[in-house]
């Protein structure tokens, strides 16, 4: 059992750099010329972000785009997401089960009907 999840993890760690990846390419802000998309991940703690960085105009910029954390037991937290981009789902089409994806920005007495995991 303890292996299982072991390769559950690495898995879910090589979809969610991929899904990072990806979209730290295709989000660009707009207008934003010295602004840069960022994959942080920490595979010891398995927290992986995709943030944006820089400067827009005089103003210096950091956001959070997509934020994802994964649990002991394997399952992955969608922490934040700051798009519309409807990224549980892309994670489904990545093969992530659908019970190991916890919408967790949502009250816990409302994920019973996100469709996913409950925690």
């Amino acid at each position: 059992m303890v292996d299982e999840v072991k390769e559950k993890i690495t898995r879910h760690q090589q979809v969610l750099m991929q899904l990072l990846e990806t979209y730290a390419a295709l989000l660009k802000p707009f207008n934003w010329l010295d602004v840069d998309n960022q994959v942080i991940a920490d595979f010891e703690l398995n927290h992986f972000l995709l943030v944006s960085v820089g400067w827009n105009k005089g103003v210096f910029r950091h956001s959070i785009i997509f934020h994802f954390d994964i649990k002991p037991d394997g399952k992955i937290w969608l922490i934040a997401n700051w798009t519309d981009v409807l990224i549980a789902e892309e994670l489904l089409t990545m093969g992530v089960e659908r019970m190991d994806i916890v919408v967790g920005f949502q009250p816990e007495e409302l994920r019973p009907y996100s469709g996913f995991a409950v925690a």
